[in-house]
């Protein structure tokens, strides 16, 4: 008997097949892919543009620039717990390599995002075509291959029965939990409308179930006999919590053991901030309490973590000389991380375990009693610079305290480059596991305002506020204009610090003095440094006039009670709010005994620099490798 198909072009067959993915876990199923972001250039318009025109079972939502339609993407998949994400197509060329920056942080972050950049013709006859990048050393070549290091699948479909083995592949990768990432499928421009005869069963709905991956019975045990004979443990909380949604189940093991918790950028929200062993964000942008049980720990539980630089504060974080690490990830890649015993499996399964064969073991009591101890210290620190008044501008603690205190319970902030993201993961006051959305792992300044919209169209019913600066803002606002297209309200604080904050206080620790940081103008051809004072001239930016101009809703303050009848009055406006309010760039948050190494010039002219070096070195002695004991 032949087999039964179906006549259609490659990109009506690929979008198809798209609609009828599933995903499945812990009994609740929902479609994979929740739509479909593009801009119509000539490498998709006549193939992916005419299949999402003709039958559109998946959702076109038109934006503004590649990249933050990633960013959108990504985000929305992070609020998902990756269970759900976007489609992002684009034309080839320019349309394609400006995703490559926010393609590279999907995968960093292990975030699901499918792109389908168009490519040159396969057959070529009629080379080159506008956009293309030419090779002398090989006709197989563009653009597009430039998306290989920052995907964890890549595939060129030259031909429209490719699909039939490519889509399965790269499902296999967008829904696991260990490879996920970025994952491209190049196509083009001649493929995607080629005609083939598919095989009706190819368009069956599939459902991708997401295991729970149980770790090495034995290794297990052994991890059991380091906790019982730990005498300082530390539970390192990473996102890998959240994204399997293991939260009342750490609450569970925490109560029951009386391990203490720190968090990470992407861990933050594992644990509600008012449990008295939630020790806050540890690391370089870590706290007091987190920092200073991490110095002395004998026995580190990293959960979900990758332990990045940060976490590690540049491997300086973890000082007893007989620290060993337990790591439970369902990356194996990560879980050996620190040398440490894997426990390779899913965090609240895994979990579950080591409660019921820890059920006699409490950490001791004089122990717990620091923890606690410090946790209050570290509460009444956060107390304290919320209510800082600072003059004559606001400092950016007591902005941060402002939304976190006056924003729903139930809402979303987002935030991931500058100076925010420190203050934030110290002192932002999570109350819930996605109140603290952070995308550090790339830090990819402009991600702000496009991971707003991905995550308002996530959570439609949650607030969302973003919080960014001037910086962030200059790169991308583009998707303002989106956000008021499709419905989405978000309000965003945008902070105008005159130039690039962080990067102003990472100069002046290295004796650099600010250089090149501040949005003056040149002095006798040269960007003043901060040794210049305010006696510079200022590039002033009006950017309450040009977020008006892009359709949104502005408030201009300056004084911390115009800033809170800002954000009162933003609940009120029903389209996304612009918040506007300017910002000291030099009132800091403290470091609390952390660091991050950023290496000193050798050799310098200017003292600051030398003496900048001295302690760079005097830290950098203090890394360290981690073997097994």
């Amino acid at each position: 008997m032949s087999q039964k198909t179906i006549r259609l072009t490659m990109a009506q067959a690929l979008l198809k097949f798209l609609a009828n993915q599933f995903t499945e876990c812990d009994g609740q199923e929902q479609p994979f892919f929740a739509g479909c972001f593009g801009i119509f250039g000539h490498g998709i318009v006549s193939g992916i543009g005419q299949a999402l025109q003709q039958d559109p079972q998946i959702r076109y939502y038109q934006t503004r620039n590649e990249q933050a339609m990633v960013h959108a993407a990504a985000a929305y998949a992070k609020v998902k717990n990756r269970l759900q994400t976007f489609i992002c197509t684009t034309s080839i060329g320019p349309g394609a390599t400006n995703t490559i920056t926010a393609a590279a942080g999907a995968t960093i972050n292990r975030l699901p995002v499918l792109l389908l950049p168009g490519d040159i013709f396969a057959r070529r006859n009629v080379a080159p075509v506008l956009q293309q990048l030419e090779s002398e050393h090989s006709q197989d070549f563009s653009v597009s291959d430039c998306f290989k290091p920052v995907s964890r699948y890549w595939d060129r479909i030259n031909r429209p029965d490719q699909i039939l083995t490519a889509l399965p592949e790269a499902l296999r990768v967008l829904t696991s939990p260990s490879q996920t990432g970025t994952v491209t499928l190049s196509l083009p421009e001649d493929v995607q409308t080629e005609a083939y005869d598919y095989p009706v069963e190819f368009f069956n709905k599939r459902i991708w179930s997401i295991p729970r991956n149980r770790p090495d019975s034995k290794l297990l045990n052994q991890a059991i006999q380091w906790i019982k004979a730990a005498k300082k443990p530390l539970i390192v909380a990473g996102g890998g919590v959240i994204y399997s949604q293991a939260t009342d189940t750490l609450a569970r093991f925490v109560e029951q053991t009386g391990i203490p918790v720190g968090e990470t950028m992407a861990g933050k929200g594992s644990l509600n901030y008012d449990n008295p062993l939630n020790l806050g964000a540890i690391g370089a942008t870590g706290t007091l309490a987190a920092n200073q049980i991490a110095l002395e720990a004998d026995l580190v539980i990293g959960i979900g973590t990758r332990y990045s630089d940060f976490t590690t504060a540049s491997k300086t974080a973890f000082q007893n000389p007989n620290v060993r690490f337990v790591n439970i990830n369902v990356f194996d890649f990560d879980s050996y991380k620190h040398n440490a015993l894997a426990l390779t499996g899913d965090a609240r399964v895994t979990l579950d375990e080591l409660s019921a064969l820890l059920s006699d073991y409490s950490s001791p009591s004089d122990f717990q009693q620091k923890a606690r101890q410090l946790h209050e210290k570290w509460e009444t620190e956060v107390d304290r610079i919320y209510a800082i008044r600072h003059q004559p501008l606001l400092s950016q603690g007591e902005i941060i305290g402002a939304v976190n205190e006056l924003s729903d319970p139930g809402s979303i902030m987002v935030c991931a480059a500058g100076s925010l993201p420190g203050d934030l993961h110290k002192l932002w006051r999570s109350r819930h596991p996605k109140n603290y959305h952070m995308e550090y792992g790339n830090s990819c300044m402009g991600y702000e305002i496009a991971g707003g919209l991905g995550t308002k169209m996530a959570a439609p019913d949650r607030e969302v506020y973003v919080m960014l600066s001037d910086g962030s803002y200059l790169m991308l606002s583009s998707e303002i204009v989106t956000s008021i297209q499709e419905g989405y309200k978000l309000t965003i604080v945008l902070m105008d610090n005159h130039g690039y904050k962080s990067i102003g206080a990472l100069s002046r620790s290295l004796g650099q003095k600010g250089f090149g940081t501040r949005y003056a103008y040149p002095q006798k051809d040269q960007l003043p440094d901060d040794d210049a004072g305010d006696k510079v001239d200022f590039v002033e930016v009006d950017f309450a006039a040009n977020a008006r101009s892009l359709g949104a809703h502005v408030i201009s303050c300056s004084t911390y009670d115009e800033l809170t009848a800002a954000l009162s009055q933003a609940k009120t406006i029903d389209r996304t709010t612009v918040i506007c309010v300017p910002n000291d760039r030099y009132e800091s948050v403290p470091g609390y005994d952390s660091w991050w190494d950023v290496p000193v010039a050798e050799v310098s002219q200017m003292d600051s620099v030398q003496t900048a070096r001295r302690e760079w070195e005097k830290m950098r002695a203090k890394e360290k490798f981690y073997f097994p004991r």
